[in-house]
C-alpha cells in the first residue's frame, strides 16, 4: 500500500504532462501557477545551486551549455523553460577556447578595454564594437553578456578601472548606452554592472560605500540612469558592496524604488557572483536571480518559506521577471549556435577602434614617422598587454605585439636588441597563470637591465628609439601606488638612459604607454619627445599603435579621466585603500563568501568602509573648481592637425557649431560643451554635451549638433578643448572666438 501511494502521483504526473502549460504558449500566470516550490527556487537560484544541473563548481565557470561561460539558469523542461547561458565580456566574449572531444577552437576577438573605448568619445563607434561583440556572443550560444560596466573611475588605483568608462557620469552613461544598443541589436541581452558604487576592489564584497545622497544621484547613479533609459538593457547586475550600510543586492531603495519605479526599468536584476549575504533579503529587495547559485541559498529559501519570512507571492515576483527575461533569449527562441563568428572582420573592427581611442599626450615635432630603423625597448614591446585580468579577460587567438605592428608598417627593428629582449623574456617569463590565479592581476617581469647594452651604438645605428611601459590590473585587488601607478626605478632609469643616448646623437625617443589606467608622468615626461597612451588595446594593439606612429591614422582620442601631477592631488587619495599596505590575502578577505562565509562589517577605514568625502567633486570637477594643476586634464588629446570653431548657437536644447580642419592632415575632432556655475556650490565646469566629427579632410568643415543633457534655461555654456581649457568659447558670444 505504501508503494502505491508513492507511485500513483508519478503516474498521474506522467499522464497529465502533455497538458502542462508551456512558457510562450500559455499565459505566464498559468506557468507560474503550475510550478512547484522546488522549481521556483531552482529558477531564482543559478545552476550552481542545483545538484542535478550539469554545471561545474569552478569560480567563474558555471557554463555547461557553453564551456567557460560564467553561469547558467536552470531549465524546467516540462513547462517549456530552457536553461540560459550568461557569459563575461566587457572586452569581448569570455569562454573556453578549447573543448573536450574536438580539435576545433573557440577563440573570441579581444576588443579594446572599455576605458580605451570611452577615450574615443564616439558613440557610433562604441555601438559598432558592441554589435561585433554581440554577434560573437550569439554565434557562440550565450544569451546574456555580463557587460558593460559603468562605475565611475573615482580613484586611479581601482583595479577594475580599465573595465569602466569615465570619471564623468555623462560620458560614461552615453558610451554605455551606445554599447548596450550595439550588443542587443543581435538579439542577445546584456547585464549592466556593477550597480552601484563598486569603486574599489579591496574588500569589495564587504566594503561599505558611505556617500551623500547628492553625490549618489549626480555622480554615481547618473551613468546607470542614462544607460537604463537610453540603452534599455535586459538585465542589471547588483554590486557586491554595501551602500550606506545596506548591501546593494539587498537594497529595495536601489533596486525597486530608484531602478524600477523612478527609471522605468522593467527587466531582471541578478547578483554579482556570490554577491549578497541574505538570499531572502535579496529576493524581497528585487534582486531576482542569485548567481551562480549555491545549495545554501536553496536551503535558506526553503526555510524562509516554511517560517513565513518569505511568501510565495514574494517569490512569484522574482519568478515572473526571470520568465519574462527567458522569453526574450535566443535559447528560448530556438536559436542554434553555429560557433562560426567572423573573427577576421572583427579583427579589423578592433584595430580601428583601438586606434581611435589612443591619446597622444606629447609630440614635439616627432610624429608621425615614416618607416625607419627603430631600436625598441621595454619588455611589453615584445609582449603587448591586450587587456586586464579576471572576468574582463578574453581568450584570444593572438596578440599583435609592438614589434609585429612596426614591422607590418615598414619599420626595420634592431635585430640584436630584439634578440636580447626575447632571450631575457623567455628566461624570466613563467607563463600564463591557470585557474583562479588567472583572475588575479599578473605580476609582470622586471624590465631588462641595460647595463650590458651599448646604447650609444644603438643610437648611432637606428633612426629612433621606441620604449613601451606596461601596466596591468584586474579583479580582487587595487593598483599599487609604488609599482603600478608610479613607474618603477627600472622603468624611469630605462627612459632616462635611452633618452640620454639617443638625444646626444640627435635622435628622437617615443614612449608608448600600454597601461590599464592613469600613471604618473611628472617624474619622467620631460625626457622623451613624444608620448602615446595606447591603454590596453586588444589583440590588434601593435598594428593600432603603428597606424598612429606612421600617420596612417590621426590620433583623435581624448582622456576620459584626469591625469593628476601626483597621486596625493587626487581628491579621494585619503579616502581610498593604499594597496601597498594591504596584502593580497587581506584584500581577498571578503571573498570568503565563495565558501559560504559572510563576515560582519568591521571598523577599518578604507577597508571595511570608505567615506566619499570628495562628494560631487570627483575628477575634473575638483581640479577645475579648486584650480589644482594637473598633468593632463579630462578631455585632453593632441592631433596631427588643427581645428577651428565658428558660429556656435544654442537652439532647442542643442548646441550647433561649425568645425573646420585648418591643418595639413585629415582628422576627427571631439567637441565638448560644459556648463559653468550659476550659483555657489557647483563645480566650475560640468560636461553637459559632446560629439565627434566625421573624418574631416584638409579645409573641410562640418556643422555638428551636440544635444545637451538636462539642459536648463539660463545655464552658461562654453565650448572647450578640454576641462581645463583656459580659452573656451562662450556659446552665442561671437567676440570670444579663438
Amino acid at each position: 500500500m505504501r508503494k502505491t501511494l508513492i507511485i500513483m502521483p508519478l503516474l498521474l504526473l506522467g499522464i497529465s504532462a502533455a497538458a502542462q502549460p508551456k512558457l510562450g504558449k500559455a499565459d505566464i500566470d498559468k506557468v507560474i501557477a503550475a510550478m512547484s516550490v522546488e522549481e521556483k527556487i531552482n529558477l531564482v537560484v543559478g545552476s550552481g545551486g542545483n545538484k542535478s544541473a550539469a554545471a561545474s563548481a569552478t569560480v567563474g565557470d558555471f557554463g555547461a551549455l557553453v564551456p567557460g561561460a560564467a553561469g547558467q539558469t536552470n531549465a524546467i523542461p516540462r513547462l517549456g523553460i530552457p536553461a540560459t547561458t550568461l557569459a563575461d565580456g566587457p572586452a569581448g566574449l569570455r569562454i573556453d577556447p578549447t573543448r573536450t572531444g574536438t580539435k576545433r577552437t573557440f577563440y573570441c576577438t579581444h576588443f579594446p578595454v572599455e576605458m580605451l573605448m570611452s577615450a574615443t568619445w564616439n558613440t557610433a563607434l562604441m555601438e559598432q564594437v558592441g554589435a561585433a561583440i554581440g554577434y560573437e556572443t550569439l554565434h557562440y550560444g550565450a544569451d546574456v553578456l555580463l557587460a558593460p560596466a559603468t562605475n565611475i573611475t573615482r580613484n586611479p588605483l581601482c583595479g577594475r578601472n580599465f573595465e569602466y568608462l569615465s570619471e564623468d557620469p555623462l560620458l560614461a552613461g552615453k558610451m554605455c548606452a551606445a554599447e548596450i544598443r550595439g550588443l542587443q541589436s543581435n538579439g542577445i541581452g546584456v547585464s549592466v554592472k556593477h550597480f552601484a558604487l563598486n569603486n574599489q576592489e579591496t574588500n569589495r564584497t564587504g566594503n561599505d560605500a558611505r556617500v551623500s545622497e547628492r553625490a549618489m544621484e549626480e555622480i554615481y547613479l547618473k551613468p546607470f540612469e542614462i544607460a537604463i533609459k537610453e540603452g534599455k538593457p535586459w538585465t542589471v547586475m547588483s554590486s557586491y558592496n554595501r551602500i550606506n550600510g545596506t548591501m546593494a543586492s539587498e537594497s529595495k531603495w536601489l533596486l525597486e524604488d530608484r531602478l524600477r519605479r523612478d527609471w522605468g526599468f522593467d527587466g531582471l536584476v541578478m547578483s554579482d557572483w556570490y554577491g549578497g549575504t541574505d538570499p531572502v533579503a535579496m529576493l524581497k529587495a528585487g534582486n531576482d536571480l542569485l548567481m551562480p547559485g549555491n545549495k545554501k541559498q536553496v536551503k535558506a529559501l526553503n526555510k524562509a518559506l516554511e517560517n513565513g519570512t518569505l511568501t510565495i507571492k514574494d517569490l512569484d515576483h522574482n519568478v515572473r521577471r526571470i520568465l519574462e527575461y527567458i522569453l526574450r533569449t535566443p535559447a528560448f527562441n530556438g536559436y542554434k549556435a553555429d560557433n562560426e563568428p567572423d573573427l577576421e572582420a572583427h579583427a579589423a573592427v578592433t584595430r580601428a577602434a583601438a586606434t581611435e581611442g589612443m591619446v597622444l599626450l606629447k609630440n614635439t615635432m616627432t610624429l608621425p614617422l615614416n618607416g625607419c630603423k627603430a631600436a625598441v625597448f621595454g619588455r611589453t614591446s615584445y609582449s603587448f598587454i591586450a587587456g586586464g585580468t579576471g572576468s574582463g579577460d578574453v581568450h584570444h587567438a593572438y596578440v599583435v605585439d609592438l614589434i609585429q605592428g612596426l614591422q607590418n608598417a615598414g619599420f626595420t627593428i634592431d635585430a640584436d636588441l630584439e634578440k636580447a629582449y626575447r632571450t631575457y623574456i623567455k628566461k624570466k617569463d613563467k607563463g600564463s597563470p591557470k585557474g583562479l590565479k588567472a583572475f588575479f592581476p599578473i605580476e609582470l617581469i622586471p624590465e631588462m637591465p641595460l647595463d650590458d647594452v651599448d646604447l650609444l651604438a644603438l643610437a648611432d645605428a637606428n633612426d629612433v628609439a621606441v620604449i613601451t611601459i606596461g601596466k596591468t590590473s584586474g579583479e580582487f585587488e587595487d593598483r599599487s601606488i609604488t609599482s603600478n601607478y608610479n613607474l618603477t626605478d627600472d622603468e624611469i632609469s630605462m627612459i632616462t638612459k635611452v633618452c640620454g643616448a639617443f638625444h646626444s646623437a640627435g635622435k628622437k625617443v617615443i614612449v608608448i604607454l600600454n597601461v590599464c589606467g592613469v600613471v604618473d608622468t611628472i617624474s619622467w615626461i620631460e625626457s622623451p619627445d613624444a608620448v602615446l597612451c595606447a591603454w590596453l588595446p586588444g589583440q590588434e594593439g601593435g598594428n593600432s599603435v603603428a597606424d598612429i606612429l606612421t600617420g596612417k591614422a590621426n590620433p583623435s582620442g581624448r582622456l576620459p579621466m584626469t591625469w593628476p601631477r601626483r597621486y596625493k592631488d587626487v581628491p579621494s587619495a585619503e579616502d581610498f585603500p593604499d594597496p601597498d599596505k594591504i596584502s593580497r590575502f587581506k584584500s581577498m578577505k571578503s571573498m570568503s563568501s565563495f565558501v559560504g562565509i559572510n563576515s560582519k562589517p568591521g571598523r577599518t577605514k578604507n577597508f571595511d568602509y570608505t567615506e566619499y568625502t570628495d562628494d560631487i567633486f570627483v575628477g575634473y570637477r575638483y581640479y577645475t573648481t579648486n584650480d589644482v594643476k594637473v598633468s593632463f586634464p579630462f578631455g585632453y588629446g593632441l592631433s596631427y592637425t588643427t581645428f577651428e570653431y565658428s558660429d556656435p548657437m544654442l537652439r532647442g536644447g542643442s548646441v550647433f557649431v561649425t568645425v573646420r580642419n585648418t591643418g595639413a592632415a585629415a582628422g576627427k575632432e571631439v567637441v565638448q560643451v560644459y556648463a559653468t556655475p550659476e550659483k555657489a556650490g557647483r563645480p566650475a565646469r560640468e560636461l553637459i554635451g559632446f560629439a565627434k566629427t566625421n573624418l574631416l579632410q584638409q579645409g573641410e568643415s562640418q556643422t555638428i549638433e551636440i544635444p545637451l543633457y538636462e539642459y536648463k534655461s539660463g545655464m552658461s555654456l562654453i565650448i572647450a578643448r578640454n576641462a581645463a581649457d583656459p580659452e573656451p568659447i562662450k556659446v552665442n558670444d561671437y567676440s570670444l572666438f579663438r
